[in-house]
């Protein structure tokens, strides 16, 4: 089942020209992928706090298909694909109010040890997320 995060554009996320600033997509995928977690019983402030683990994006990617503007309301169905016992991808499909897709982001993640900066096995919590976000 893909996680679904509701959301509204905001100025903030504009422009100069008034469209969403293709960085602020990113940031916005990056809620999406906070709140599946929590969702999912992840704690976040443990998560992204001092953890056995780091998770970072190590690559990210994004297609642009049409504008979003200033108090469009968007859905981004977030769907994680294991990759290997370290190693996974997120694909975010934004969608607008006529059920047009209008954007598609992938950020790669690898598992890691904090202190070491060594590729790590992912953790129970994580593959828990894989389980209740998997398509």
């Amino acid at each position: 089942m893909t996680f679904t995060y509701t959301r509204t554009i905001r100025f903030q996320d504009t422009d100069a020209a008034g469209v969403v600033y293709f960085a602020s997509v990113l940031s916005i995928c990056h809620e999406a992928y906070e709140e599946s977690l929590a969702a999912s019983g992840v704690n976040i402030q443990a998560f992204f706090g001092k953890s056995s683990v780091a998770i970072p994006i190590v690559h990210a990617s994004a297609d642009f298909f049409r504008p979003m503007f200033c108090g469009d309301k968007i859905l981004i169905d977030l769907t994680p694909k294991y990759m290997g016992d370290d190693y996974f991808e997120v694909t975010y499909k934004i969608i607008d109010a006529r059920d047009r897709e209008v954007a598609k982001v992938l950020t790669e993640h690898v598992c890691i040890d904090p202190e070491s900066r060594t590729r790590r096995q992912l953790t129970s919590e994580i593959v828990q997320w894989f389980q209740q976000w998997l398509d």
